[in-house]
């Protein structure tokens, strides 16, 4: 798998989202050797769920599993990663995160460089469009989101 293969991945999680009438937002696990751990998105909405964000969902979907699967993994997320998501990707030890877009909502990025990870920042006009379309159509839900 290419690194297309598993933001492709992330991005149909969220329009997945979309969908359902969740915040979407998409995420995909990614092992060093190329395959899908898990993938998932915001299930919020869907599962009224306080912590069900997207990189959230795909850790969840990947199961459990020992400390050296995530070894070199990559979070492919479509929106800047939340406080929580860096942090699981941090406890997680996921080396690299790539991110469709921080243009709506800038999250953990700097903390995430100062420990020593990885970040791409891709700034996909897909992933702004999904998400400044459902922050204008839902603003309600997209500040529940994060907490407003």
């Amino acid at each position: 798998m290419d690194q297309n293969s598993g933001f492709i991945a992330a991005v149909e999680e969220a329009k997945m989202g979309a969908a359902e009438g969740g915040v979407p937002i998409g995420a995909c696990l990614v092992s060093k050797d190329g395959k899908i751990l898990g993938r998932g998105h915001n299930m919020r909405v869907q599962k009224g769920s306080p912590v069900l964000h997207a990189e959230m969902s795909a850790l969840e979907n990947s199961g459990r599993l020992p400390a050296s699967a995530y070894e070199g993994a990559t979070m492919f997320t479509t929106l800047s990663p939340c406080d929580m998501c860096t942090g699981a990707c941090l406890l997680y030890k996921i080396d690299r995160v790539v991110i469709g877009e921080n243009v709506n909502f800038m999250g953990g990025e700097e903390l995430l460089r100062s420990r020593g990870k990885e970040v791409v920042v891709v700034d996909n006009h897909e992933c702004k469009e999904l998400m400044s379309t459902f922050m204008k159509e839902k603003p309600e839900l997209w500040n529940e989101d994060i907490a407003v």
